[in-house]
């Protein structure tokens, strides 16, 4: 294995860089707690918002040449609506948050610190962009689900470790097909925040 080494994308440039990381999330969302079975076409729909956005940042990280990990966020006030609706209808103004999407690290490069690297880039570039606050949402599954490995450890603790806390109150809900059913269905995924 190679040093791990990192490239960090803002705004349009994330676009040459949209194949490799529609792919990693096809991949990595297949395991729990996604299980999501998506597609190429949606993923780069999905992303181009980051790319849409100027303030929109994606950092990837490579071993050699191949793509092993990637993160994106953008401000919150130019996220996909359903991103949005739980702040705005809480009374929370969604001006000042950088919303984090999904970090997906293939899983023998886990632990490594790929993860710790994410938050580190994603809180400076709040930090650039004027912000104060910094958001992502996690997918709720029941503890019985019948998916569920007997091994899955939560992100839970890396997270509070971070400086972040769960808020009960603000949940988003997204449709997707999951790995064990015939068609999409709802899910809901809450919020964690931090202040910087």
């Amino acid at each position: 294995m190679n040093a791990v080494h990192y490239q960090a994308l803002r705004g349009e440039q994330i676009r040459a860089r949209l194949e490799p990381m529609a792919a990693l999330r096809l991949e990595v969302f297949r395991d729990w707690p996604y299980l999501y079975q998506g597609t190429l076409d949606y993923e780069r729909q999905y992303l181009d918002a980051y790319c849409r956005s100027a303030r929109g940042l994606a950092v990837l990280a490579f071993d050699g040449e191949h793509c092993i990990g990637a993160t994106t966020a953008l401000p919150l006030a130019e996220a996909h609506a359903e991103m949005r609706e739980p702040f705005e209808r809480s009374g929370i103004a969604v001006a000042d948050i950088l919303y984090f999407g999904e970090s997906v690290v293939l899983k023998r490069y886990r632990g490594q610190g790929i993860g710790v690297r994410f938050f580190e880039e994603r809180e400076a570039h709040a930090r650039r962009l004027g912000l104060g606050r910094c958001a992502f949402c996690a997918v709720d599954r029941p503890d019985a689900h019948p998916l569920k490995p007997a091994d899955y450890v939560p992100n839970d603790a890396f997270w509070g470790r971070r400086g972040y806390r769960r808020e009960p109150e603000l949940v988003c809900d997204f449709e997707w097909r999951d790995l064990d059913q015939p068609a999409a269905t709802a899910h809901s995924l809450t919020y964690w925040l931090k202040n910087l």
